[in-house]
């Protein structure tokens, strides 16, 4: 089947290892942009220092124009296994880093698993992602999925053994011990050195993903992680999320146009609850391109789209929340609605057309004798401000008018009442 996207660094095209794509926003494979150190951090310093700041988040980012303008369904190639090596750091990344010539250990892994990818049973991908020595992920650490296992600082030595009896004979390396990896693993294309896109969408989507993490307190069962082109720079930012589904099955999602504002909702939505946020979704690993599709058709007509109207078309407007339902409004930035408020919820109600005359005449009442619109900025814990609506309090006039009024024709009533019965009774004495 022809497809337009950015090929990965997989083994199922028998004519190359390694296809070379025609994507404009793609760097110079010979170019010297190999910033900084291997046991530097984007976060500690200037990630990819070639990007020009405020232009190329403009050009490259979450406002780019052709940003969030395609379908995303059905965007992956098929494959069955994910296998990830653990190695430096975006920062010393070529732009081919499986053909680089002073990176031997993926080079050589890279070209093991081209040479025995007829003899293996299972269509495999093979992407890099960060590692230090030292820490959880050292350089030479081998994850692979949906095995869920770990190997060991494998080095160049090891290369052609470990592929022949893992990846071929779907055994176990002897030299190393597979240790069972247990929680979620999310990796976020963070190459910028092979496309500009994705050097600045990632970096800022990873540091949210730390920061919810940590807020939430997830560690040790969320784990985040930059990685290397894993294909369809247009769809920066791209995210991978691999962990045990509802029903107990290892699953590899794919997310595209994903900006920071989203975590949250793939932490809340994915991670805890177990559902696909459909509208970022792109596809699954294990699944073909047509049954991807069919897939994101499916949920959509069980789900009614409930898990897409969670997220805006626009990133700048991703915090708005709508309230013409109520009569008299106040914009209110960083509202913290309590729930107790029926100005606070969205009950989306359908109209009442025997109603309609009457809901007309309430609003215009309503309009005319309430102020204008004023606008109340408020503090958001330092996390940033949206906007929101929320009904005003009605004053002491339209409490009266609206529910003393109808207690006071009811005493009259009954007043009225009482002297009627007691002139018949005098009528009849």
């Amino acid at each position: 089947m022809a497809s337009n996207r950015d090929d990965p660094l997989s083994f199922m095209n028998p004519s190359s290892s390694s296809p070379i794509d025609g994507d404009s926003f793609l760097l110079d494979p010979n170019s010297n942009s190999q910033i900084g150190s291997a046991s530097g951090s984007f976060q500690n310093e200037g990630f990819l220092g070639g990007l020009d700041g405020a232009g190329d988040a403009a050009e490259f980012g979450f406002f780019r124009p052709e940003f969030r303008q395609g379908p995303l369904g059905g965007t992956v190639d098929c494959y069955d296994r994910h296998v990830f090596l653990c190695y430096k750091n975006p920062q010393v990344w070529p732009p081919r880093i499986e053909a680089a010539e002073f990176d031997r250990l993926p080079r050589l892994l890279s070209a093991a698993l081209a040479a025995r990818k007829g003899d293996m049973k299972k269509q495999t991908r093979l992407t890099i992602c960060e590692g230090h020595d030292g820490t959880e992920t050292s350089n030479g650490d081998v994850l692979i999925f949906p095995d869920m296992v770990r190997y060991r600082r494998l080095t160049h030595f090891d290369v052609d053994t470990f592929v022949e009896e893992v990846l071929v004979k779907d055994g176990e390396w002897l030299p190393g011990t597979p240790e069972a990896l247990r929680g979620f693993y999310i990796f976020v294309c963070a190459h910028g050195t092979r496309d500009r896109r994705c050097g600045v969408c990632g970096p800022p989507i990873i540091i949210r993903f730390k920061e919810e993490i940590e807020f939430h307190g997830l560690q040790g069962k969320v784990s985040v992680s930059p990685c290397s082109h894993i294909g369809g720079h247009k769809y920066a930012g791209n995210v991978i999320i691999f962990g045990l589904s509802i029903n107990g099955e290892v699953t590899g999602h794919w997310y595209g146009y994903v900006t920071p504002d989203d975590v949250p909702v793939l932490l809340e939505q994915h991670i805890v609850k177990g559902e696909i946020v459909d509208l970022l979704w792109r596809g699954q690993m294990g699944l073909s391109e047509e049954d991807q599709t069919r897939s994101l058709e499916l949920r959509l007509q069980v789900n009614g789209g409930s898990n897409v109207e969670r997220i805006t078309n626009e990133p700048a407007e991703a915090n708005e929340i709508s309230r013409d339902a109520c009569g008299s409004q106040v914009e209110v930035v960083g509202c913290q609605p309590n729930g107790s408020s029926p100005c606070c919820q969205n009950p989306s109600q359908p109209e009442n057309t025997d109603n309609h005359d009457l809901n007309e005449r309430e609003a215009k009442l309503t309009t005319e004798k309430k102020s204008s619109k004023r606008q109340i900025s408020l503090n958001n814990s330092g996390k940033g401000a949206s906007t929101r609506r929320v009904c005003s309090m009605p004053t002491w006039f339209e409490n009266w008018e609206r529910e003393d009024t109808y207690a006071a024709l009811a005493v009259v009533g009954a007043a009225l009442s009482v002297a009627f019965a007691y002139r018949c009774y005098k009528q009849l004495t």
